[in-house]
């Protein structure tokens, strides 16, 4: 299908220069103002030494670093003191929203007056269009935005462009297009006190930045006229809207004001406004663009009429015809980024516009845990490529519709500034980056070590670890295992649990309520034992553990993989009394290495806490914090039967309801994911049952209920 595609008038292989944000004049700037970290800490162990040599191979010019940063070692407080010294623009990316989220958490804290921003994909959810020739099933695209991140991922733009003390912390979906960043920068809105301008030019300069006129629902990317005050609400800001006073053709005042209660919070000199859409497109360029959409048509339909393809030659003809008078009509039209190469100009082949075009060239990339991230980025081009060609063979698309897609990983390699690749088990890439030398944060400020490792036998694996559970548990600590498959995961815990102990089992087939709520019990001692696969690798840090069993360790897989391995150990390095089991057979070159490179950081640690007269101890009174994660916010106490007994009695199913939709959207907008993701699932629950019924007598979740009603008591 590929050659049939080839073939196809237009189509041409990826290929092209990266144009950056250097290319051309930037419109506005704030630059010389400095990166002013604060923080109660200050640089330890291993912390210091790492900062300064990640610093100098800057200086050097290396354009490729990587920073091995153990369990624990504080990895991003040292990518936020290098930040700091070396006062340059820093875009750190993450494999996932959620460690996204938590990365500009801390990142706000540690730089609370620059600009630190969020830019992940803005999707809620997302339904890519697609056919399956083999069932003849065409699948439309659905989607849903969160108007949050749209909004800051304006601002993000938005500070690029204007600042040079910017952080942005993105998901790698960041590699996806977004509107070139010559017409973004250039189709902006400048005005300013005692200027000349007719009212009806800023009106016909806002519709052209493609704000909407509403004068009674004022919300973000909206404005509104009152006589001769113009209200606008810019795309980059919440809850804080820009007030234009007009005399005649004079601007007398611009203020801003907040948008709900309209007091003014202060006097501006002069606004920028930039466009309502990083899509945003001039007239002329969409003209151009159907000239050009009319032509490749027009080859295609020539393509599909000698192959005598009559299907593919109706619908492609049928599409685009409509697309074609959409664009004519209003400038716009659905799935109008499959048109992204004729819109911005660019050659065939070329690279699309990303994220990364409006990075200025002294910019600094931190890749965290790069051992993730890295592979996601090579590997998302290839399904992208595979979906958009079977669209264009069977005629739902044109073939330049391949052109609206992510870069290629050769691509972003050649178009990325100085990076500093971050992980506890770096990748061969990042390794072959940097020639195998790597910058080590091993030792912890804490003083703690990495767990002792011992080898077992596999042939009595589970009633060893039954036996070394139960002296875990009697000590006062809890027992992570992980297993090869979910169906062992599942056994195991049953027959541990008919053997008297206190045991859950946690796979991907567990849905999100019942996951975060099984970590929680772990957290709390409801529970001793968890039992897992993958999801005992990263992310699941929990002090109390003492004990981690490996079990059938040496089956070389993903699961078994040196990276695997080193990972599964770092979860008992937050416990002085740490020990990790791996029932094997036989050492196989994962478990070597795994084992020499825990044993050497080991001993590395060790001879740092005895230079420094250091006795490390286990991270304690963390159960507050661990309890504000992400991972586990949903939780509360019912402290009072009677009264929670009381409340539900009165409060209607629909009232709830009501509250928890507002719950979810808070919470969203917050980047609470985990925990808007639970009251999404509480509203699907309660949207089965009688409306007007007594909270009491509904299927509901008791401690997320209480929650949401103890909130607005």
């Amino acid at each position: 299908m590929n050659d049939i595609v080839a073939q196809m008038p237009m189509f041409v292989l990826p290929k092209g220069e990266i144009i950056r944000r250097d290319d051309f004049e930037r419109p506005l700037s704030e630059g010389g103002k400095k990166f002013a970290l604060k923080s109660d800490y200050a640089p330890a162990g291993d912390q210091p030494d790492a900062i300064a040599d990640l610093i100098q191979g800057l200086h050097d010019n290396k354009k490729n670093q990587t920073l091995l940063g153990v369990t624990g070692s504080g990895k991003t407080f040292t990518m936020a003191q290098i930040i700091h010294q070396i006062n340059r623009p820093a875009l750190i990316l993450a494999h996932n929203k959620t460690l996204a989220a938590q990365l500009y958490a801390e990142m706000k804290g540690f730089f609370p007056d620059n600009a630190v921003e969020y830019f992940v994909s803005y999707y809620d959810y997302y339904q890519p269009e697609a056919y399956v020739p083999r069932t003849d099933t065409f699948i439309e695209k659905e989607s849903s935005v969160n108007e949050q991140i749209d909004r800051m991922r304006h601002s993000a733009t938005r500070a690029l462009l204007e600042r040079d003390d910017v952080i942005i912390v993105a998901s790698v979906s960041c590699i996806y297009g977004i509107g070139e960043v010559e017409t973004y920068s250039q189709m902006v809105l400048d005005l300013h006190k005692d200027q000349q301008i007719e009212q009806k030019k800023i009106i016909e300069q806002l519709v052209a930045l493609q704000y909407q006129r509403n004068d009674i629902e004022f919300v973000r990317g909206h404005f509104r006229v009152k006589g001769d005050v113009i209200e606008v609400f810019p795309s980059h800001m919440e809850g804080r809207a820009w007030r234009i006073d007009m005399f005649g053709d004079d601007i007398e005042n611009i203020h801003e004001f907040d948008s709900l209660t309209g007091e003014i919070i202060a006097d501006l000199e002069t606004i920028r406004l930039y466009a309502n859409s990083h899509y945003v497109t001039p007239k002329p360029t969409i003209n151009q663009a159907i000239k050009t959409i009319k032509k490749e048509l027009k080859e295609t339909l020539a393509f599909f009429g000698q192959e005598k393809y009559v299907l593919e030659e109706y619908r492609i003809n049928q599409r685009t015809v409509f697309d074609i008078e959409m664009l004519e009509t209003t400038g716009i039209c659905p799935g109008i980024e499959n048109y992204s190469r004729h819109l911005t100009g660019r050659p065939p082949g070329a690279p699309p516009p990303t994220l990364f075009e409006y990075l200025p060239e002294n910019a600094v990339i931190f890749v965290d845990e790069s051992h993730v991230t890295i592979p996601q980025i090579g590997a998302m081009y290839k399904g992208d490529f595979n979906r958009k060609t079977t669209l264009a063979r069977y005629g739902f698309r044109l073939p330049s519709c391949i052109d609206n897609r992510p870069l290629m990983f050769e691509e972003w390699d050649k178009t990325r500034p100085q990076t500093i690749f971050v992980s506890a088990t770096p990748g061969q890439f990042e390794l072959k980056q940097c020639d195998g030398e790597v910058v080590e944060q091993i030792v912890r400020p804490t003083g703690l070590i990495d767990p002792i490792c011992l080898v077992r036998p596999s042939e009595h694996q589970v009633d060893d670890v039954i036996a070394e559970s139960r002296k875990t548990i009697a000590d006062g600590y809890r027992v992570l295992i992980t297993t090869l498959t979910k169906k062992m995961a599942e056994n195991l815990s049953d027959y541990m649990a008919n053997a008297g102990l206190n045991v859950l089992y946690l796979h991907s087939d567990i849905d999100t309520l019942e996951r975060i709520e099984i970590i929680h019990k772990l957290r709390t001692g409801e529970i001793d034992i968890l039992v897992g696969i993958n999801l005992l690798r990263e992310g699941l840090d929990i002090p109390e553990c003492a004990l981690v069993a490996i079990l059938d360790a040496d089956v070389e897989g993903f699961l078994r993989s040196r990276t695997s391995l080193v990972q599964t150990i770092g979860r008992a390095a937050r416990n002085v009394d740490g020990r990790v089991i791996l029932y094997a057979d036989k050492i196989t070159d994962s478990m070597d290495y795994a084992l020499k490179e825990t044993e050497r950081r080991r001993q590395k640690q060790q001879e740092y806490n005895t230079m420094h007269n250091i006795t490390p101890q286990s991270v304690k009174g963390r159960m507050g914090d661990i309890m504000q994660s992400i991972f586990a916010k949903d939780h509360t106490d019912v402290k009072n039967q009677h009264h929670q007994d009381a409340t539900w009695a009165k409060t209607s199913l629909r009232h709830y309801i009501k509250k928890l939709e507002k719950a979810m959207m808070n919470a969203a907008g917050d980047l609470e994911f985990e925990q808007a993701a639970l009251y999404r699932d509480e509203l699907q629950s309660c949207s089965e049952q009688d409306m007007d019924q007594p909270l009491l007598n509904c299927q509901i979740t008791p401690h997320i209920a209480d929650k949401i009603l103890g909130k607005t008591k």
